[in-house]
C-alpha cells in the first residue's frame, strides 16, 4: 500500500489518467485533469484516513469530471442520431424507478458501470474484488434490474453486454 502522495502518483498514474481519457475522449484534456486530481489528492493528503487508494483517487478524478462538466465542457461527443429521439424522458424514469426498487450494492455496481463509467477493473480496484467477481456480481445485477424494469415498464431496456 501506498504510504506517500509520491508513490500513490507513480502507482496509480496510469489508472487514473486511463479513467479520464475514456472519459473525455481527449488525451491532452485528461492529463490536465489528472495532473488536477493529484493536486486535491496532495492538498488533501492529510485527511485522507486509508483504504483503497485507488478508490479515492478515481474519487477524486471523478469530482474533477463534474467540475469540468460544470463549466460547460462536453466531454464527450454526443452522436446526431441521440439529440432526436422522443421518450427518452419516460424511459429515464423507468430507468430510474426500476434502479431505486434494487437493493443497494447491485444499484450501485450498475451505476459506476454504467452512468459513472467505471470500468470493470476500475471497479474490482475501487471494491477489493477481482474482475471476475465483478464481471459475475455485475451480470446479477443486470439481471435483477431487467426483472424491476419489466415491472415498471411494457418493453425490455436495452442494456449492453
Amino acid at each position: 500500500m501506498a504510504t506517500t502522495i509520491e508513490e500513490m502518483f507513480e502507482s496509480h498514474w496510469g489508472l487514473v489518467c486511463g479513467y479520464l481519457t475514456r472519459r473525455t475522449a481527449d488525451p491532452s484534456l485528461a492529463e490536465e485533469l489528472a495532473q488536477e486530481t493529484f493536486y486535491r489528492a496532495t492538498r488533501a493528503f492529510l485527511g485522507w484516513r486509508g483504504g483503497q487508494p485507488s478508490a479515492w483517487l478515481l474519487a477524486i478524478a471523478r469530482n474533477v469530471l463534474i467540475d469540468e462538466t460544470r463549466k460547460g465542457r462536453r466531454l464527450v461527443p454526443l452522436e446526431d442520431s441521440l439529440a432526436g429521439e422522443t421518450g427518452l424522458e419516460e424511459e429515464s424514469v423507468q430507468v430510474r424507478a426500476a434502479l431505486a426498487q434494487l437493493p443497494a450494492t447491485p444499484r450501485r455496481l450498475l451505476e459506476l458501470s454504467y452512468l459513472e463509467g467505471f470500468s470493470l477493473a476500475e471497479i474490482a480496484v475501487m471494491s477489493g474484488t477481482s474482475v471476475g467477481a465483478i464481471k459475475t456480481a455485475l451480470w446479477r445485477a443486470r439481471a435483477a434490474f431487467r426483472a424491476r424494469f419489466a415491472e415498471v415498464s411494457d418493453e425490455p431496456p436495452t442494456v449492453r453486454e
